[in-house]
């Protein structure tokens, strides 16, 4: 009876396992199925995430009233990779490291040996797919002329470029390259020290896309504040690539952030010797800093407070009575010269004024004098302009200030975004879109009705970054709706700091 019983139960338990096995083969291949061919380039409802990623690589700050001397005008376009993870390393993979430590140990798999022993930090590593920082310490020569660093004790030959701008090609390919190499084997033939110093050196450039005020903030200062601020003024500067010009404009903040004159690098024929040298800047996110992974948690606000001293700006709030707190607000429109420009812009300061507002129209340009241009940007309550570089001018704006952005015609939300308006929170600022509409752009004038840069932006924007600047940055020049406007204004007012009799300092 126990053999029949068993012989009938085997063959339904085997039916049984059939099945199962059958159904999970069934849903393993609907599974690759559906990720092979039922997948598509744009989610429903937001093409601007997938472009984006398809386009960080690419996109610039372009502005034509800042170009850079020494790059190729076509290159100045906007940068909006704002991802902070680490992208694979140049060298070799980077171990996670401790922002505020030079000397840290990486996060690497542990010894075979011993699982308490950690892989050591190599000299040279990513700290984020954007930046590559090298750090030693000991008996360091540096020959800037040869852009050599020699450093004793170092078990290999490394190679860096002093940019925070990794992931973009073109911007790293005018950036010098330097060479961190281990003293020769015979002592003596290593280059005698012409100049010591007692402080750390630290090596950067301004080479890249610097020169647009834009990336002169994202590329090069916001990363060398929070690379450097933990020094106190103890550290030599390096500057490779250097621009005499660009140097003598951001001087101010140099001198907050070392105590000595920057050294042009790539020209001193002197064998500078230091006691530890760093070699390029962390970098955290566009125009901003994240509190949490830099040394001594230093934030945005900080920065803001290291420029307001560096450029003796004497505004620390805004307020709807003005800079006396008993007047007008300030609005400042930001103007520019050819595209992107506003173009009933008197019409404009009218409307500004009879809504209440003391009304300045400024042009920032090349040749502008960084500090006086600050003070007026520190005087005004509420900025407006058209995306591109000036408005990166909001890093002196008081705190409590409005920054409206009009964002031109062509789904350029996404791009608006990450530049100017995620960053705005972090440096006190209050912000707002006005979004053109067709009606409110030139391009009605160039295309006809029916065109599709002017019915499907989207269709455009899959063409590439080069098909969008084209379209809607470099040939969209913007006439405001006054009566949107008049409301825009109103909706300032209401956001500004409520009026003080105590003038703000």
């Amino acid at each position: 009876m126990k053999a029949s019983m068993r012989s009938r139960q085997e063959p339904r338990r085997v039916s049984n396992g059939v099945i199962i096995a059958a159904m999970l083969l069934s849903l393993c291949v609907l599974s690759i199925v559906k990720a092979r061919y039922c997948s598509t380039p744009f989610g429903p409802g937001k093409p601007e995430d997938q472009l984006q990623e398809q386009m960080n690589s690419s996109i610039r700050m372009e502005t034509d009233d800042e170009r850079v001397p020494a790059v190729n005008t076509a290159q100045e376009e906007e940068e909006e990779d704002v991802e902070e993870d680490s992208g694979p390393a140049t060298k070799e993979a980077a171990p996670a490291v401790t922002a505020n430590t030079g000397t840290g140990s990486g996060a690497g798999k542990k010894d075979n040996k011993s699982a308490s022993k950690k892989k050591k930090k190599p000299t040279c590593f990513m700290t984020s797919k954007r930046s590559e920082r090298c750090e030693a310490a000991g008996d360091i020569r540096v020959v800037g002329n040869a852009s050599t660093i020699y450093i004793s004790g170092l078990d290999r030959e490394w190679t860096t470029k002093p940019y925070a701008r990794y992931h973009d090609p073109v911007a790293m390919s005018h950036v010098r390259e330097f060479t961190l190499k281990p003293f020769p084997s015979a002592a003596a033939d290593a280059p005698a020290c012409t100049k010591n110093h007692s402080v750390p050196g630290f090596v950067f450039s301004n080479r890249g896309f610097s020169g647009n005020l834009y990336h002169d903030y994202t590329d090069v200062l916001f990363p060398l504040f929070l690379s450097t601020r933990r020094f106190k003024g103890d550290v030599q500067f390096l500057l490779s690539d250097l621009k005499p010009w660009w140097v003598a404009k951001f001087r101010p903040l140099f001198r907050q952030l070392s105590k000595y004159d920057v050294l042009d690098v790539n020209n001193d024929l002197e064998t500078h010797c230091f006691p530890r040298i760093v070699v390029g800047s962390d970098f955290h996110k566009d125009m901003g800093i994240i509190p949490a992974k830099a040394a001594g948690h230093v934030s945005t606000a900080d920065f803001k407070r290291v420029l307001r001293n560096a450029f003796g700006l004497g505004r620390a709030a805004a307020s709807r009575g003005g800079a006396t707190g008993a007047g007008k607000p300030r609005l400042l429109i930001i103007s520019r010269k050819n595209s992107r420009r506003f173009l009933n812009e008197r019409e404009m300061a009218a409307a500004a004024a009879e809504e209440g507002f003391e009304v300045r129209i400024a042009e920032p340009d090349q040749h502008t004098d960084m500090a006086t241009f600050a003070r007026l940007v520190n005087s005004a309550d509420a900025m407006i302009g058209v995306h591109g570089a000036g408005l990166t001018n909001m890093v002196f704006l008081p705190a409590g200030a409005v920054l409206v952005q009009v964002v031109p015609f062509g789904g350029l939300e996404w791009l608006t975004r990450v530049t100017f308006k995620e960053p705005a929170a972090d440096m006190e600022v209050r912000y707002m879109d006005y979004n053109v509409q067709l009606e409110e752009s030139s391009l009605l004038d160039q295309y006809p009705r029916g065109h599709q840069v002017l019915v499907d932006p989207y269709a455009v924007h899959k063409q590439g970054w080069d098909a969008l600047k084209t379209a809607y940055l470099d040939k969209q020049n913007v006439r405001l709706d006054l009566d949107r406007f008049r409301a825009t204004l109103r909706e300032v007012l209401a956001a500004l700091p409520p009026a003080s009799t105590t003038p703000s300092t």
